[in-house]
């Protein structure tokens, strides 16, 4: 089983090393993406892949957290890897939990295993911002209920992806609404999910979005657009060839 950890990373430079170091406790193959980063976390990541401790791929600008994960899923298909595991670089996702994910891998029983914060782990002393706690739970609730899913936590982004899996998907969205898509389309291929507790971590309350999306209120309804688009178009999908059979029964 090959397993490739991938770090998306924007502007990191207080916690890179550090993270990455204790990553490579557990993996010897770390992908990091760079999204634009414009501090000093370019040098440090360039540094670490001049020594070949990890591979590194660099976006000239920002492009957003979803396409950093589509990239390591694609990544991942080139070279190779079985699985892919992708945590965040801030200290809020422990490199200490990729040994569970490893052996959620082996049993084979899943295509994607999520990280959930609220599932029980231990005493969780941290608490998130009050409004990315309700989005995430009015949101888990909305694609638990319309995908028929018992999820507990929809935007951990800390999983171990089956990369013959991710292969199946057409994933586009870039931003932080990716797990709207991301849910849809894993339903929509009939994929097996499963979800492992990790813990909840907090290290900066302050930390925002960008733009818009620093309001709530605009980022539940990005959210929920991204959702409700995604649904249709895997709804159109699914009854195309049905349409067109039927086009070309009645001879049209």
């Amino acid at each position: 089983m090959k397993v490739l950890v991938a770090v998306p990373v924007f502007n990191e430079e207080k916690y890179v090393a550090r993270v990455l170091a204790e990553i490579q406790r557990y993996s010897s193959h770390v992908l990091v993406i760079d999204d634009g980063s414009s501090d000093g976390t370019p040098a440090i990541l360039r540094s670490l892949a001049d020594l070949g401790q990890i591979s590194l791929l660099t976006h000239p600008e920002n492009r957003g957290y979803g396409q950093s994960l589509i990239d390591a899923f694609h990544f991942a298909l080139i070279h190779g890897f079985d699985w892919v595991i992708t945590m965040d670089c801030d200290e809020q996702h422990e490199p200490a939990r990729i040994p569970h994910f490893l052996a959620a891998c082996r049993r084979d029983e899943a295509d994607i295993i999520s990280g959930s914060r609220y599932l029980s782990l231990q005493e969780q002393a941290d608490q998130p911002p009050v409004d990315r706690r309700n989005i995430n739970r009015v949101m888990t609730e909305m694609i638990n209920a319309t995908l028929n899913l018992h999820l507990t936590d929809s935007f951990c982004g800390y999983k171990a992806h089956r990369v013959s899996a991710m292969e199946k998907l057409h994933l586009t969205i870039p931003g932080y609404a990716f797990p709207m898509q991301f849910w849809v389309q894993a339903v929509a291929h009939k994929l097996r999910i499963v979800e492992i507790p990790v813990r909840l971590i907090y290290k900066d309350a302050t930390r925002h979005f960008g733009g818009i999306l620093d309001d709530p209120t605009a980022r539940m309804q990005h959210y929920l657009e991204v959702l409700t688009q995604e649904i249709q178009a895997v709804h159109q999908q699914a009854a195309a060839p049905v349409l067109q059979s039927c086009c070309c029964g009645d001879g049209l």
